[in-house]
């Protein structure tokens, strides 16, 4: 499947003492909810900011909605209008009360809409009383809610892509399924939406990933829309006598006494002719769990 770019990048390089993040081209489809898998460490915090342009060290291109570049993105007001941005931690200054935000966010932004966020804001029960507490301090505020705030901000704009980093880590499961709803709202609710999230919860946000970018070491290791992934990627069962020959051929390898199960790339399946095997179609969490496990500098353990 081809689509057009939201945002797309080439030769994005940010160096640290003991890491660089070096992504030779991504690219952000339109229209879609994409999401950024890869362990801790692994870059996605960067590569999120330096597209948001919260981070501005760094050496490469980028292009957005089709004809923006990132000195435009920082010196025409009208391609960051168009930008939603939720980070972690420290995204709201301990001190700022929730009016504060809101008058705030009111200021800065042209399409912002008081009403949209008072709307969101009960929707998303963030005051535990259930009325609202314009002076409530973010300090006071639990990282669950911290997060509920951040995104009620955020979609009372009216943007085009919104860049989510780890939306869903603080969460609980009951606004991890609500967080998915909203960005399938938001994409449906005009033509050419987008949304640019990384998680760790694969599986909680699966149904709502249309496209995969999983990164290791500050590299792109493998991208694509679900679909795609999930055809060229397939799951097998086998035998435990066949365990140790599969291992050769499989993307990653679990065993047990009934036996193994494993990633395979579809194209190398005739290479596990002969043996009792049968196939499945895998999810996206074992999917990229298994590309992961195959970058990873994490090494099995023998307890």
């Amino acid at each position: 499947m081809n689509a057009e770019a939201m945002i797309s990048g080439k030769n994005i390089i940010k160096k640290y003492t003991n890491f660089t993040l070096d992504v030779g081209e991504i690219v952000i489809p339109k229209g879609f909810a994409t999401a950024l898998i890869g362990e801790n460490g692994a870059g996605k915090t960067t590569l999120l900011n330096i597209l948001a342009g919260i981070r501005l060290d760094y050496t490469g291109e980028i292009t957005y909605f089709g004809e923006y570049n990132d000195k435009d993105r920082e010196n025409k007001p009208e391609v960051k209008e168009r930008m939603g941005y939720t980070g972690t931690e420290n995204y709201f200054l301990p001190h700022w009360t929730v009016e504060q935000i809101d008058q705030l966010s009111h200021m800065l932004f042209k399409n912002y809409d008081h009403d949209k966020f008072m709307k969101i804001y009960d929707e998303l029960a963030i005051s535990s009383s259930g009325r609202y507490d314009g002076n409530k301090k973010v300090s006071e505020l639990s990282d669950g809610t911290k997060t509920k705030l951040a995104l009620a901000q955020v979609l009372a704009r009216d943007t085009d892509i919104l860049i989510m980093d780890e939306p869903a880590s603080p969460l609980d499961p009951l606004m991890r399924d609500k967080l998915c709803e909203m960005i399938g709202q938001y994409i449906n609710s005009k033509e050419g939406r987008t949304v640019f999230f990384s998680t760790h919860n694969i599986s909680d946000m699966e149904n709502v990933t249309d496209y995969a970018i999983i990164v290791e070491h500050g590299k792109i290791v493998e991208s694509g829309f679900v679909d795609d992934l999930k055809e060229k990627y397939i799951l097998v069962k086998g035998e435990p006598a066949d365990a140790e020959k599969a291992k050769e051929i499989l993307y990653s390898q679990t065993t047990g006494k009934y036996g193994f199960e494993g990633i395979c790339l579809a194209s190398d399946l005739d290479k596990l002719a002969g043996m009792d095997i049968t196939t499945e179609q895998a999810s996206l969490f074992q999917i990229s769990v298994a590309i992961m496990k195959k970058n990873s500098h994490i090494k099995q353990v023998s307890i």
